[in-house]
């Protein structure tokens, strides 16, 4: 019972390895490459680089409100 379960357990492994070697993968110098380019084509909209106006941001501290 054992050595046809280790059979079972080595056929995943060996479905397993053969999937992950099908994978199509990219050098990291292209992804490098890429990823630059979509920031510096995202840059304007980013609100960490351009800032966030007053009136929009959903975060700025609220006015504070004084009745005497």
């Amino acid at each position: 019972m054992s050595s046809s379960s280790n059979l079972v357990a080595m056929e995943k492994v060996v479905q397993q390895l053969r999937f992950e070697a099908s994978i199509n993968r990219v050098k990291v110098s292209q992804a490098a490459v890429d990823l630059q380019q979509f920031c510096m084509q995202n840059a304007l909209q980013d609100p960490l680089l351009t800032g966030v106006s007053s009136s929009t941001n959903p975060f700025r501290p609220q006015k504070v409100c004084a009745f005497l």
